[in-house]
């Protein structure tokens, strides 16, 4: 209590100090994604505050001009800012630059420059920025390639990889013909190299795997690599088949990283195995899928690794970039790693060593899988904090919304197995509950230090899964029937409401420090909605966060959860917003790119927020 007293007072004491970021008196950037190379989330700008946020209104509007219907687009992308500009990715995944005081397009870059629209060009949730006094580079993603832009004029830097871009199929120490590579989220910046993730699917086709890559930031020459499926000689290949390195894919960082640039240590957070509902091909603990990493940044040798799912049959990835805090936890400062998870749940690591910092328990779990399958005994469940969201599927959870729905969902669940988390998928059908897209996802959460709260939103997701014999003379075993989510007759989701929350979690104690439902459907009070994108805390005291299915991009008291404002989008909030501030203003800026996962309408604006008259 005394360190959080403290570090409250001081950080008040510079809000209070002229000429400081703060107080909004210069201009101060939103130069990394997550607003830092820790990913926290975190503003010290205090311009707009809880006693005013109510007057905040458009500042100015920015139409992309390329969504499209069919195929539906969205726009996930976190934008930077840097020198009064702003850089997005557009709905077709182009990178823009935006006068950050009015919108106004600067220049734009199209990784697809020749093709046609009207083709799946994927998304790219953010942007990473590189200067070293010369140069000064936007590297940005699409697909399988990686894109070094000058920054002031958009066009690539021809001494960077192939003409300006490298292309991420290669230099591999795999064969990926024939097989899908992409890189979703932002690549890592630290010196003079830039740091990949990324890698292929998760579906029972061969898939690529997902190794970890250092390159020259000014040539694109690749300097280490870091196999994510360990290859002979290294940790982690006897918890593999002999032969795994070769044909088994996933294990991919898609959600992104973090760095510690005074240690250089990098940390990724990694998906599921390949095929994703079945292991019966790679029996073991299958290091490194669902890990925390902590790598050598100019290495990439392992400083040690901390895995969240034991050889993971539920698709439970870890969705979201480890947030890298300086916190009170158990009374006791502490540099940690929190780790959120699809689960729900919340690892809080030693940053040095990867030791828990609340107690985990490996707990014994159902082992009856499909046939040739072996599970991994147990799983970790930390003791500290609590889940976030429900683990299983029961009558008693059932939706209350209809006695007519209810029935109709209680009538599946005496049919499909259902004996809470970590119930095998299976040839009968298995209800998972968190789903797919339960948890928390890529937008990650928001760290405060001023209040100690780790804040977050969350989703009570659940799908139905069932397992089928694969068709002759495919290269695997089992198929599945689909990412199905489990919905009542009306569409809604089976279980009972909330579906998302918005959740202050004390890092000091593990507890809650509040919880509201997040999002509303049309006539359903507290219903909450399912959450596709992150939030921002500032040193006003507020969180921003959009995400929710009825496209509103709200900001709530830090302290309490209370909901302050409310504004109405014309497309959903499905990317995390920044804050910065240019010219003595503070604005609030996010992409209002709708569809996605929450499936609504397609949008293609970016929308800043400042303080009116």
């Amino acid at each position: 209590m005394a360190l959080r007293l403290a570090r409250r007072a001081f950080l008040r004491s510079l809000a209070l100090a002229p000429g400081t970021a703060m107080a909004s008196k210069r201009d101060t950037g939103w130069t990394h994604y997550g607003g830092g190379p820790g990913v926290t989330r975190y503003s010290q700008l205090t311009q707009i505050r809880r006693d005013n946020v109510r007057r905040l209104r458009p500042a100015w509007i920015h139409a992309c001009g390329d969504s499209m219907r069919r195929p539906a687009t969205t726009i996930e992308a976190e934008p930077l800012v840097a020198g009064g500009t702003i850089y997005v990715t557009t709905a077709q995944v182009k990178v823009r630059a935006l006068d950050a005081t009015d919108g106004t397009e600067l220049w734009t870059f199209d990784p697809f420059q020749g093709l046609a629209d009207g083709r799946a060009r994927g998304v790219c949730r953010g942007l990473a920025r590189w200067q070293d006094g010369r140069r000064e580079r936007i590297f940005a993603t699409a697909l399988n390639r990686l894109y070094s832009i000058d920054a002031r004029t958009g066009e690539p830097d021809r001494r960077f990889g192939n003409g300006g871009s490298l292309d991420l199929t290669q230099e591999f120490d795999r064969d990926l013909e024939g097989l899908a590579f992409k890189h979703t989220s932002p690549v890592i910046v630290h010196e003079d190299l830039v740091i990949t993730g990324g890698g292929g699917g998760e579906g029972p086709a061969p898939q690529a795997p997902g190794h970890i890559r250092g390159w020259d930031a000014c040539t694109g020459e690749r300097r280490w690599i870091f196999h994510t499926i360990p290859h002979p000689g290294e940790f982690g290949y006897e918890t593999w088949p002999e032969d795994a390195f070769r044909r088994v894919g996933g294990t991919n960082d898609w959600s992104g990283m973090s760095i510690d640039r005074e240690r250089g240590i990098v940390f990724a957070s990694t998906g599921s195995p390949s095929f994703d509902f079945y292991g019966g091909d790679r029996h073991g603990q299958n290091l490194f899928g669902n890990c925390v990493l902590a790598l050598d940044a100019l290495t990439g040798e392992r400083v040690w690794h901390f895995q969240t799912v034991h050889h993971d049959v539920w698709d439970y990835d870890l969705p979201c970039p480890p947030m890298l805090i300086e916190a009170e936890v158990n009374g006791k400062p502490a540099r940690a790693v929190a780790q959120f998870t699809k689960t729900g749940l919340l690892f809080l690591l030693d940053r040095e060593t990867g030791r828990p910092l609340f107690e985990v328990e490996e707990r014994p779990v159902a082992q009856d899988g499909a046939p040739g399958e072996k599970l991994w005994p147990t799983q970790p469940f930390p003791v500290k904090p609590g889940p976030l969201c429900v683990h299983g599927f029961d009558e008693n959870d059932a939706t209350n919304r209809t006695p007519e729905a209810a029935a109709k969902v209680k009538a599946v669940l005496r049919t499909w197995r259902s004996e809470g988390i970590f119930t095998p998928p299976s040839l009968e059908g298995t209800v998972v509950r968190p789903g797919f897209n339960g948890g928390v996802l890529w937008g990650g959460g928001a760290y405060d230090p001023e209040r100690n709260f780790l804040i977050v939103n969350s989703s009570e997701n659940s799908n139905l899964l069932r397992l089928r014999e694969a068709e002759q003379g495919k290269p695997y075993r089992y198929a599945h029937e689909g990412w199905v989510r489990f919905l009542d007759p009306d569409g809604y989701p089976a279980a009972r409401p909330p579906w998302g929350h918005l959740t202050a979690i004390d890092a000091g104690t593990g507890d809650f420090a509040w919880r509201v439902p997040l999002g509303e459907f049309e006539g359903m009070p507290g219903s909450g909605t399912l959450c596709v994108g992150g939030p921002l805390s500032t040193a006003g005291g507020l969180t921003f966060v959009g995400s929710t299915q009825d496209e509103k991009f709200r900001a709530f008291d830090s302290d309490t959860g209370e909901m302050l404002w409310e504004y109405q989008l014309t497309a959903g909030a499905y990317a995390s917003p920044c804050t910065y501030s240019v010219g003595g203003t503070q604005y609030v800026a996010i992409a209002a790119g709708g569809a996605g996962k929450n499936r609504t309408r397609s949008g293609d604006r970016f929308v800043a927020f400042s303080l009116g008259s």
